[in-house]
């Protein structure tokens, strides 16, 4: 069985360190074994460098260097070499005649004419079935699920026997009564404008029949007209012969010979690596297929990655050799730290050897998700750039695993991210409530937030658990994009080809994106691609980007023509949760799993009687029973969920009675009685998600059977449960 000790944020504190094990099969199929029901302890530490020390580490990255470098200067010397390369790979170029070029470029201009027109076409009447699953979203979902609040909340007050449980429910029933006229505006609002799209819809279909077969007809001419060009290179492209050649050469122009230098004259500890790296003839063809270090920084990238090599001999090879790679040269530039408010001394740049040991140790331990170990190094850069600390992307695994394991499960197409669905509430509403002390996704999935902080949560709990993601920019909206077996998909927002992002200096489209993961599924034909892109960037051309409207050098454009090639037999996935990029799916459905008889057992130890949540009867309302990771079982409910649990006492007297819970939420109360007897209010503790004791709730139990009333009180938000503590008073 292996094990780590996983540090993990709560509330502006570390929680004592856990030993966890974890078992991520894509099933539950064996969960960890744990009787300890006990609060953990907590300890008061900040998120300083101090307190994640590992030996071999620097603390902060990068690192000071001791003295500049004293030696000559290195530029005349890249330069040197670098034109020296051009020259011999500038002789290897295959002669294709000046009419075969000219062709090539007209064509292709041509289809990339033909289609954007067919893009703008698609788009125009994808718009119609957008503004319909509005419509069906305000009157269901919106419209709805208000009414259903509504009438929820006025059953609650006709039976509230407080003064607070009539506030609440007061409360409620205002909230709901203002969701619905928001609903109501929304669906008088969305019809005009389906009626108006609809209106346009004959012309439009015309317009994008004729838009698609003029892109077919241009297509097929490219095609005819790049297969008798790349006839005509003989086997430039397929061939491997200059690949050593043209990695150091692309490596040395990405760069610049004076980047280079830069870096080197720093250190003589600087310079011995970059001459290391320009050695290493495999190395740099694995960083150029990876996609290159960020902003040309190779020099920064083999600094990380030779640490790494330093501190963990398993990163030599197989899935941790892709590891480091793509932590070296995601991170040549450092990416910025997001942290907690008002928690002093954090690093501002994520430390990328500490980012690979992170993920070193949860790959080693299982806590990823299972597809990790079959990424690529280029999928895998798009997993450790996530801007939270190490320990936030801790927690988010704790949490997720804790409080809602079935979002764990299921298809890739939703598998983790469907906790925005569920969990992130929809509106800015309580965005002020924002606990300066938590970090800014324990925050989101607290109180929500629209399009961009759902969509941030999103790339974080997917990079959490392993799986690649890409930012996606939409008019006047913010998604996701991210990894499955089957291609990359769009969640909570429309298509790819509605899709951009722009970070940094790099501007990209989700076309192009969208392509680039098509082709590099073909590893292996993907590096005629590569080849083609190596000697555009050599020779100084503009590079294709669709984004910025440059339509590329000639290389360029033929490793354009490479890509789709292997791209035209890609099934392409369709956007998920389209309709729900601006809604809040309160009614998601539940998976819920039978107990067995084994699950319910109630267990004695110490004169305390523990009660598994499992162990219900009669119960009503909403809620799921789930394997739980802590062994046996839990329920997860909703406001409104009663049931009822049996306690055969050994004596008549005293008890305490403590419910292990796990919330994501404030604001949830629990309605507790014995025997018939008066309910009592009880305020359910947040716990960011994970385990953690209620306070103490007096109560009298009499000697023999005994029933405790249990309710959810309407209005609350999930809470996670996995048992009951009686603990006599003595």
């Amino acid at each position: 069985m292996n094990t780590t000790q996983l540090t993990f944020l709560i509330s502006g504190r570390l929680i004592a360190v856990v030993t966890i094990s974890m078992f991520l099969t894509g099933v539950l199929a064996k969960p960890l074994t744990s009787s300890n029901t006990k609060n953990q302890g907590v300890k008061t530490a900040s998120l300083s460098s101090s307190a994640t020390k590992v030996k071999g580490v620097p603390d902060v990255w990068p690192p000071a260097d001791e003295k500049r470098y004293a030696g000559a200067r290195l530029e005349g010397g890249f330069t040197s070499e670098l034109k020296s390369l051009k020259d011999v790979i500038t002789r290897a170029l295959p002669k294709v005649g000046g009419k075969a070029v000219a062709d090539f470029e007209k064509v292709g201009n041509v289809a990339a004419e033909a289609e954007a027109k067919a893009a703008a076409a698609q788009r125009e009447l994808g718009q119609i079935a957008a503004a319909k699953g509005m419509i069906d979203h305000a009157k269901g979902k919106w419209i709805g699920g208000a009414n259903k609040n509504i009438a929820s909340a006025k059953e609650a007050l006709k039976n509230a026997k407080t003064a607070s449980e009539r506030a609440a429910a007061e409360k409620s029933l205002a909230d709901a009564q203002k969701n619905l006229a928001d609903g109501e505006a929304a669906l008088k609002e969305r019809t005009a404008l389906y009626e108006q799209a609809k209106a346009k819809e004959p012309a439009l279909k015309r317009a994008h029949e004729e838009a698609q077969a003029a892109l077919a007809q241009a297509k097929t001419r490219e095609a005819d007209t790049a297969k008798g060009l790349m006839g005509s290179m003989g086997s430039f492209l397929t061939s491997d012969a200059l690949d050593g050649k043209l990695a150091k050469a692309y490596i040395l122009t990405s760069a610049t010979p004076k980047g280079l230098a830069e870096f080197g004259e720093l250190s003589s500890e600087k310079a011995a690596l970059v001459k290391q790296l320009l050695a290493n003839e495999a190395l740099m063809k694995d960083m150029v297929a990876a996609g290159g270090a960020s902003f040309g920084k190779y020099g920064q990238a083999m600094e990380i990655f030779s640490t790494i090599l330093k501190i963990s001999p398993q990163a030599k090879e197989g899935v941790l050799y892709r590891l480091a790679l793509a932590t070296s040269l995601e991170h040549a530039k450092p990416i910025g730290q997001s942290n907690c408010a008002n928690i002093p001394n954090q690093d501002s740049n994520v430390n990328p050897i500490k980012r690979y040991l992170h993920y070193e140790t949860a790959y080693l331990n299982n806590e990823l998700d299972p597809a990790f170990k079959s990424l690529t190094a280029w999928e895998m850069r798009h997993v450790v750039n996530c801007d939270a600390p190490d320990e936030v992307l801790s927690w988010g695994r704790e949490m997720l695993r804790t409080y809602r394991p079935d979002y764990m499960l299921g298809d890739y197409g939703w598998r983790y991210v469907s906790s925005v669905k569920g969990e992130v509430p929809y509106g800015s509403k309580n965005v002020h409530l924002d606990d300066p002390a938590n970090h800014k996704y324990q925050n989101i999935i607290r109180n929500g937030g629209v399009c961009g902080r759902r969509a941030f949560y999103g790339r974080f709990i997917l990079r959490s658990f392993g799986i690649p993601t890409w930012g996606v920019t939409q008019q006047a909206h913010a998604a996701l994009s991210h990894w499955t077996p089957k291609g990359w998909v769009v969640n909570l927002g429309a298509g790819f080809q509605h899709s951009w992002w722009d970070k940094d200096d790099v501007r990209l489209s989700g076309n192009q994106f969208l392509l680039e993961t098509k082709a590099r599924a073909h590893e292996k034909e993907y590096k005629k691609v590569q080849r083609a892109e190596m000697v555009s960037c050599i020779l100084g051309e503009p590079a294709y980007n669709e984004r910025c409207n440059v339509e590329g050098g000639f290389w360029s454009n033929v490793a354009l023509q490479q890509s789709r090639t292997l791209a035209a037999s890609a099934v392409e996935l369709g956007a998920l949760g389209q309709e729900l990029g601006e809604a809040n799916e309160k009614n998601q459905k539940l998976q819920s799993e039978a107990a067995a008889k084994a699950d319910r057992e109630v267990l004695e130890k110490d004169g305390q009687i523990i009660i598994p949540a499992v162990a219900h009867e009669n119960a009503t309302g909403k809620a799921a029973t789930m394997r739980s990771f802590e062994g046996g079982m839990q329920i997860h409910a909703f406001g409104g969920f009663k049931t009822e649990y049996k306690i055969k006492a050994p004596r008549t007297g005293d008890y305490l009675l403590t419910v292990k819970v796990a919330t994501a939420q404030t604001g949830q109360k629990f309605l507790l009685g014995t025997n018939g007897g008066q309910t009592v209010e009880q305020p359910v503790p947040y716990t960011i998600g994970v385990w953690k004791n209620s306070d103490g709730i007096p109560v009298k139990l009499k000697n023999g059977m005994n029933t405790l009333q249990f309710e959810i009180a309407p209005g609350s938000r999930g809470v996670t449960i996995k048992s009951f503590t009686f603990t006599p008073v003595k």
